[in-house]
């Protein structure tokens, strides 16, 4: 059995998902339809944006604003898209993860750059953020399962975060990317239906029904006085953010978009392989918006339909508390029960995404600074297994200490949108140095890349601004 083992080790390390060889070269599909077979770094993106930021802030957010700010969810998701796809073009001309090519960006403290100084920043607060992630789905199980009584006991909420914590880590360890993208896929057909079911299905027979006028009115366009901050904090948490920007460049990787690309040799056949592959990324990120802008708008609309007509804002446990008692109240207990799968299943979802690229990205971090090498395919799998294993347990303390899913969930944002600027000036900077200037997109895209780039770093200076204690409003 433990040759068996050793085998099968030794043939994981050897299929190195981050190196480029002339062996790898595959010729692009065009079109629509040929394209879809190579879907997938998408949808694992989807998994980990829709959970955290939807069913904990987002619907947070709705309950605090109403409807008037709907608008506000789809620009704060669209506007974003076009960071990613040029950072995601970055990766697979180069055939390099984000963190080895945000490294490179000067000034540096030792061996650590600038950007990659803000992200180490912006990944402890993550510890946190995840710690919320973990505290939604314990809270759902628990108000299913309760054990030794009351819900949300310390009792049950620690039996449910050790088997949460360990089924998670179970699932993960084999780390393979197919099952990644199998699972993730799987899990956006899930919580799809149950978003649907839910925000669609069970809120319209409710005393909280909303109208067409109410979703109407949501995009006017209309911006009330006093919810300057409500609004920013919407655009910084909705949608994707910085870490999942980078976590992109891995999935892409890993999926094969540069290795099919191959080696750079300047030649015309490997510019058009390039160009040929990331118009297939292009496709690949359009959908994934699809799904988390979906997503997005079906949360905000549960807590300004739901919540938002009772003056509720739930802080701690008391969001899944208070969204599960109103479908009991309205509807009967099935609705609640039919509510709290439908958050396991979200909030799951991340969960799972996270558990994947997190130790990803710390791998590649301790590469940057000289602590592992990174293009040792076995160091680097004995490390990602590592984080595999020891992320999900500190996000499960994490919870367990605070107990607040919605608190620790916007510290998470504020710090992710603080690391969104600094990406985005690392972004302009690979692109106009390191992309082969062939591969660069055309006028239109560059235009919403400008725009993009203002947007978040408006974002930015509000979020640097509330962090000194300046509010505006």
């Amino acid at each position: 059995m433990s040759q068996t083992s050793s085998s099968l080790e030794r043939e994981r390390a050897s299929e190195d998902l981050y190196r480029l060889t002339a062996e790898d070269i595959k010729e692009p599909p065009s079109g629509w339809r040929q394209s879809f077979r190579y879907f997938g770094p998408g949808l694992v993106l989807s998994a980990a944006v829709v959970g955290s930021g939807e069913l904990i802030a987002t619907t947070a957010l709705g309950a605090q604003a109403g409807f008037v700010l709907l608008w506000l969810v789809v620009f704060s998701t669209v506007v974003k898209l076009a960071v990613q796809i040029e950072l995601a073009r970055w990766c697979i001309a180069t055939g390099e993860p984000a963190l080895t090519g945000l490294n490179r960006l000067r000034p540096k403290v030792g061996r650590i750059g600038w950007v990659n100084l803000v992200w180490v920043t912006a990944a402890l607060a993550k510890f946190i953020q995840l710690g919320g992630v973990v505290g939604g789905v314990v809270a759902a199980c628990s108000i299913l399962a309760p054990i030794n009584g009351d819900p949300l006991s310390f009792t049950s909420t620690l039996v449910w975060t050790i088997i949460v914590v360990t089924i998670t880590v179970s699932l993960q360890y084999s780390t393979r990317y197919n099952r990644i993208e199998r699972v993730a896929v799987f899990l956006v057909a899930l919580f799809s239906l149950a978003i649907v079911v839910v925000s669609f299905g069970l809120v319209p027979f409710t005393p909280y029904a909303y109208t067409g006028d109410d979703i109407l009115g949501g995009l006017g366009f209309e911006l009330p006085l006093g919810s300057v901050g409500a609004a920013i904090a919407m655009f910084g948490i909705t949608g994707i953010g910085g870490d999942e920007m980078t976590n992109y460049t891995y999935w892409c990787l890993e999926k094969g978009y540069a290795r099919w690309a191959g080696p750079d040799d300047g030649s015309e056949a490997w510019r058009k392989r390039a160009d040929g592959w990331i118009k297939v990324m292009y496709k690949d990120a359009c959908v994934s918006w699809v799904v988390y802008t979906f997503g997005t708008i079906a949360f905000f609309m549960l807590g300004a339909a739901v919540l938002a007509p009772q003056g509720i804002v739930p802080k701690g446990n008391d969001m899944i508390v208070a969204l599960s008692r109103v479908f009991t109240d309205t509807l009967g207990d099935w609705a609640s029960v039919v509510f709290l799968v439908g958050a396991v299943i979200v909030l799951g979802s991340t969960m799972w995404a996270s558990t994947a690229s997190n130790p990803r990205q710390y791998t590649n971090f301790l590469g940057v600074v000289g602590a592992i090498d990174w293009n040792d395919p076995k160091a680097r799998l004995r490390w990602i297994r590592a984080f595999t294993v020891g992320l999900p347990i500190f996000w499960g303390i994490s919870y367990l200490l605070l107990e607040s899913p919605v608190l620790m969930v916007q510290i998470g944002g504020i710090a992710s949108a603080i690391f969104l600027v600094a990406l985005v000036v690392a972004v302009w900077h690979l692109h106009n140095k390191e992309i082969d200037r062939r591969l660069h997109g055309g006028r239109a895209f560059n235009a919403a890349l400008a725009i993009s780039s203002a947007a978040v770093m408006l974002l930015g200076v509000y979020a640097l601004l509330e962090v000194f204690g300046v509010s505006l409003g």
